[in-house]
């Protein structure tokens, strides 16, 4: 689609339809395919040539002009001619049509308006003194419009041809131009809103973007997903961006967390049941996997499920078919499966607590979601995340946390993971009031006393040695960065490495000032 009201204050547009005034007395207007003036107020517009004037400041002028435009696009769509120069009837003058053609399709045309393309004689003025008339003109008007009319000589019409296409060519140009850095726009957007923002998912820590890889190469996928995290760290937000990437993002997408319910009533839930199938049936009732038909059902904490459930939920994720409570006769839905769960169903498998058959067909793709503490560089983006989502939800103006308490936010654990979080910056703004500036001291308690402890004491006591040391001097090289004031030289200094290999660990556990402190 053109933007024609951005073209007509294009300055090179403009000095080109300016030369065309002066030089020939004929005003150039844009019209869209269909002949309808774009870019064009009639009651404002500066006209150039009377005539012009007086037949478009009326609406049934302008009603004539798209009809005669139109149906000289529809004789251009049957030739390759250029351009035409014809004879508006309703106006007694002549009229040029330059169309504008992008990637083989008519977009709109130049026309150019108030001129004789051959010599002016008294019959030509006599028609013309009688269209204007029709239109409501005063004699002296007619007049005047009569005297400004241009004829062309034979050495006038190429200069005036090259001018009315020139027009018609930057509109193209300049068209070509916006959309490539529009698309180019939209491809950016694109790749922030699908790499840093998976829909609701926020992040660009390298878990993250190890996650957002993933999710690429399986959106196409019709394969079951288990997805792996601790709560509270956003595994139904992957579930649904795994579904509204997939080609299945038209149907509907059901959740549904099998630790909310006894075993009787998931059954019930998850696959319906008939009327008076059990006290309470007063009809039938469709069940989550019938409503997910042709859509994505996402069965969250599916390691809570009991033995007898495991087997009906392997054969409606093998064969697709269930019964209903109550039913007999089997029921058929196409339905793609996506699990989670924050157990180690692989332990549950050994000690026989979890089907090893229903085990390996939900767990074709495997992601494991990070922990907050693991991907602590998108504590500042899930931070401006939740101020965001807090002032809008609350309409007031969003509010601002220092560096010094982002700090503390960073050094916490954050056992409650991104939902803990997300409370910890709602409880923020509320206790604030009018505040603007969210300072460390307005934080919850635990974390205070949390920022306080002795580091080290902190530290990790098992799994590898390897990894433990290597936390622990992540741990001293990002508190003395901050101590120092990421003086590298100082702190190299107290901790008897060279500057060289302190500023190689720097990058090697992402503790770089930016990073931090944005």
């Amino acid at each position: 689609m053109i933007n024609w009201d951005e073209f007509e204050h294009i300055h090179v547009i403009q000095k080109l339809k300016k030369i065309i005034q002066q030089w020939f007395d004929i005003d150039t207007l844009f019209t869209d395919d269909r002949g309808q003036i774009r870019g064009f107020n009639k009651d404002k517009h500066t006209y150039h040539n009377p005539a012009v004037k007086i037949i478009l400041t009326k609406d049934r002028g302008i009603d004539s002009l798209a009809q005669f435009v139109q149906n000289i696009i529809e004789d251009l769509r049957k030739t390759n001619n250029r351009y035409v120069v014809r004879e508006w009837p309703e106006a007694g003058f002549d009229a040029a049509v330059f169309p504008i053609i992008i990637d083989g399709e008519f977009m709109g045309s130049v026309v150019a308006l108030g001129f004789f393309k051959d010599n002016i004689t008294d019959a030509k003025l006599n028609k013309l003194k009688t269209q204007l008339a029709q239109f409501d003109a005063h004699a002296s008007e007619i007049e005047s419009a009569c005297s400004k009319m241009h004829s062309f000589k034979e050495d006038e019409r190429n200069y005036f041809v090259e001018l009315v296409d020139l027009v018609g060519q930057e509109v193209v140009t300049l068209h070509t131009e916006i959309q490539s850095r529009e698309t180019r726009i939209h491809e950016l957007n694109k790749e922030l809103g699908v790499r840093y923002k998976y829909d609701n998912m926020i992040g660009k820590s390298k878990p993250m973007q190890e996650i957002y890889a993933l999710l690429d190469k399986i959106k196409n996928s019709e394969s079951t997903v288990l997805i792996n995290g601790e709560n509270g760290t956003g595994k139904e937000l992957i579930a649904r961006a795994i579904h509204y990437n997939s080609p299945r993002k038209d149907k509907a997408f059901v959740s549904q967390n099998c630790s909310a319910f006894n075993e009787n009533l998931l059954d019930s839930e998850l696959f319906g049941h008939v009327k008076g199938s059990f006290t309470g049936a007063i009809k039938d009732k469709k069940g989550l996997f019938e409503i997910a038909d042709k859509g994505t059902f996402f069965l969250d904490e599916i390691g809570d499920t009991s033995p007898s459930m495991q087997v009906k939920l392997l054969r409606v994720i093998q064969e697709g078919t269930f019964i209903p409570v109550g039913a007999t006769e089997t029921r058929r839905v196409d339905v793609r499966i996506l699990a989670a769960t924050n157990r180690d169903l692989k332990d549950m498998v050994e000690k026989g607590l979890f089907r090893e058959d229903l085990y390996y067909r939900i767990n074709v793709i495997n992601i494991k979601v990070p922990p907050l503490r693991d991907r602590k560089e998108d504590i500042p983006l899930l931070t401006d995340f939740f101020l965001e989502k807090v002032a809008n939800e609350k309409n007031q103006k969003k509010k601002i946390i220092t560096k010094r308490a982002l700090e503390k936010l960073y050094d916490f654990a954050w056992p409650g993971n991104i939902r803990e979080l997300q409370n910890e910056i709602e409880r923020l703004v509320v206790l604030a009031g009018e505040e603007m500036k969210l300072t460390a001291d307005m934080l919850s308690p635990r974390l205070l006393e949390y920022g306080e402890k002795n580091k080290v004491q902190g530290a990790r006591v098992h799994g590898k040695l390897k990894d433990a040391l290597e936390e622990l001097e992540r741990e001293m090289i990002r508190e003395g960065l901050r101590r120092t004031g990421w003086n590298k030289s100082k702190l190299a200094k107290e901790l008897g490495i060279s500057r060289a290999g302190l500023i190689m660990k720097v990058e090697k556990y992402g503790l770089d000032k930016r990073k931090l402190l944005k």
